[in-house]
């Protein structure tokens, strides 16, 4: 594999958090080395959210992200607060629909994925977070496409696990994306 240092940011309720968690239990699946720290203001709904996963083959030495090779973002203010440090040749995952801006570097590459207008043309409801997930995991083979599913049976609590198959349709919808 590699060693991915992720930061996923944007507002709280956007189920960034959860994104995180996601690729933190898949990591295990795949007996990674890894580190998941999970972040909010005080305000969990509209309040500011991030989230830090580290999934690497070598031992994590601290769980703190500073600069990260990936960065996915579901806000203006998260844009503006990471851009910079994301290290040259890093990928930033933009949900174009929210963020209107476009990266102001060329030393990284960027995807625009209108994730929150393409959850709601396809009816998946509050799911741009997985239509984004499903990209990274196309763009950065972080992890193996078919842990994905065994991840999210884990991290989906038992009384929505009727929203499996949903989820699995956004990510999917985010793998197969192209602008």
């Amino acid at each position: 594999m590699a060693h991915h240092e992720i930061v996923i940011a944007g507002f709280g309720g956007q189920g960034l958090l959860f994104i995180g968690k996601i690729l933190a239990y898949a990591g295990l699946v795949e007996k990674r080395q890894l580190s998941w720290l999970p972040s909010y203001g005080p305000e969990m709904r509209g309040g500011t959210a991030n989230c830090n996963v580290i999934l690497s083959d070598d031992p994590v030495g601290s769980p703190i992200v500073q600069h990260p090779n990936v960065l996915i973002v579901m806000n203006t203010p998260s844009l503006d607060k990471y851009e910079s440090a994301v290290v040259p040749g890093g990928k930033i995952f933009v949900d174009s629909t929210l963020i209107s801006r476009k990266v102001e570097r060329d030393d990284v590459d960027v995807y625009y994925i209108p994730a929150t207008q393409m959850a709601k043309d396809l009816e998946l409801g509050n799911l741009a977070n997985m239509i984004l997930l499903g990209s990274v995991i196309r763009e950065t083979k972080c992890i193996r496409e078919e842990t994905v599913e065994e991840a999210l049976r884990h991290v989906i609590p038992a009384r929505k696990a009727n929203l499996l198959e949903v989820n699995l349709k956004a990510i999917q919808a985010g793998k197969d994306y192209r602008p």
